[in-house]
């Protein structure tokens, strides 16, 4: 029987469920505030479970709940970590990890940071990201120079440094350009350090390749990144010379205070961007 005045929902009838491996979330509307019941089993890790659907280096939902059962650790941006336990309430900023710690389910209750949770990207839809593209310098004469069977094997090795560099600095590859990639990270400064090894990776083997990174909103497509960003970060990949790393102003900002080094290196006139645009040189800090 209901009263007035009193609404009473239970997550064994949610509105939706959203599923995902090792976990589920529920949904449930109570008036105008949304809540929602998310329950994952031991082994579960969002980077190892959710990460492949939602296709962002981490989670960036801010979350505002309430632990009923089990352990939750998070890892911040800046690899703090910290353990959430039973009848603790949280508030967990964007851009973390997490996962279960023990063999207990971890069962909490959100009041904020669900409404799409573990859902795909939809196609058209815009997200702030930091852009990175490489490219070998010359890799048509460098190709004709060592033969066709050389080429194939030295492109394979490099593809290997650059994908395990990206690994490394968690991006997350969107597709390759033949000689090179077009990969998304998180953190601008865990791009560039990607940017840097890539090309000391390749310096090794003997090429050389230029790397450009912006930070800006892009456009998801299907397999692919569209908007003026990613145009800006490809012209921005093409200012530079053999072995440079070069940065737009906005990545430089923000990756401020990481340990990096930027040389100015002026304003360009970039094709088919409106204005110029000041460009820097990013190298390691010197010991």
């Amino acid at each position: 029987m209901r009263i007035p005045g009193v609404e009473i929902r239970n997550f064994s009838d949610p509105d939706k469920t959203t599923d995902f491996q090792l976990g589920y979330m529920q949904e449930v509307a109570i008036g105008q505030l949304p809540l929602g019941r998310t329950v994952v089993q031991p082994g579960w890790r969002w980077s190892t479970h959710v990460k492949p659907i939602v296709k962002t280096e981490r989670c960036e939902f801010h979350h505002i709940g309430f632990m009923l059962s089990g352990q939750l650790a998070i890892e911040t941006k800046d690899g703090a970590v910290q353990v959430i336990e039973p009848g603790d309430a949280f508030d967990i900023a964007p851009g973390h990890d997490a996962w279960v710690v023990g063999d207990e389910l971890s069962v909490s209750i959100y009041f904020q940071g669900l409404t799409g949770y573990a859902a795909p990207p939809e196609a058209g839809e815009r997200i702030l990201t930091t852009i990175l593209f490489t490219d070998i310098v010359e890799s048509t004469a460098a190709a004709e120079r060592i033969g066709d069977a050389a080429w194939k094997r030295l492109l394979a090795q490099h593809h290997e440094d650059l994908r395990s560099l990206l690994s490394l600095h968690r991006g997350q590859e969107v597709k390759s350009t033949g000689d090179g990639i077009l990969a998304t990270f998180a953190s601008p400064a865990g791009a560039i350090r990607a940017a840097i090894g890539i090309s000391e990776a390749a310096s090794r083997l003997g090429i050389q390749v230029r790397a450009g990174v912006h930070t800006g909103e892009v456009e998801l497509t299907e397999g692919d990144l569209g908007g003026v960003s990613v145009h800006l970060a490809a012209r921005v990949m093409a200012a530079a010379g053999s072995g440079e790393v070069f940065v737009s102003g906005t990545s430089r900002e923000l990756a401020n205070g990481s340990g990096l080094e930027f040389v100015d290196r002026g304003v360009r006139e970039l094709k088919g961007i409106s204005e110029p645009r000041q460009l820097f040189e990013a190298r390691l800090t010197t010991p």
